[in-house]
């Protein structure tokens, strides 16, 4: 039951809009906290440094593109009559970052050479697990962010 008395349906279902928001949400944390964790001098956890320009990249895409989707979101009205160019922009945006993400997990790829070292390590986690699950969660967001936009569902 609501606060508003009205009783829940059962049969209501999870609606597009919902999955968009919940998988905004973590797209959000996902550019937030990988520029928090490799902003460092030392790169974060990993076998090899990452270029700054690919985090810059993933940071630089990702923003714009939370905003403009944010804005799409915004204006959509659940009829697929939100602004689709702003969509569309978004999702290019959002197409960047997820490229950017799965190349900054080559970090965790063996380093090969007489001199190669072990992966470096930090507080956030033991090995790429938390990097994979962001970065490849993202890639399935965006790849349904890309669908709803496509078929209208938003």
């Amino acid at each position: 039951m609501r606060a508003s008395g009205v009783p829940l349906r059962q049969d209501q279902g999870v609606n597009p809009m919902l999955i968009t928001i919940v998988l905004t949400v973590l797209a959000a944390v996902v550019v937030v906290l990988t520029r928090v964790r490799l902003a460092n001098d030392d790169g974060g956890a990993g076998r090899i440094s990452i270029p700054s320009g690919l985090l810059n990249t993933h940071t630089y895409a990702g923003v714009p593109a939370l905003l403009l989707w944010v804005g799409y979101l915004v204006t959509a009205r659940g009829d697929g009559s939100g602004s689709a160019l702003l969509g569309w922009v978004a999702l290019l945006l959002w197409w960047v970052t997820v490229v950017a993400g799965l190349l900054i997990l080559a970090r965790w790829l063996p380093a090969k050479g007489r001199h190669a070292e072990g992966p470096q390590a930090d507080t956030w986690g033991e090995g790429p697990g938390l990097s994979i699950l962001a970065h490849v969660g993202l890639l399935v967001g965006v790849v349904i962010f890309t669908a709803f936009v496509a078929t209208g569902s938003l």
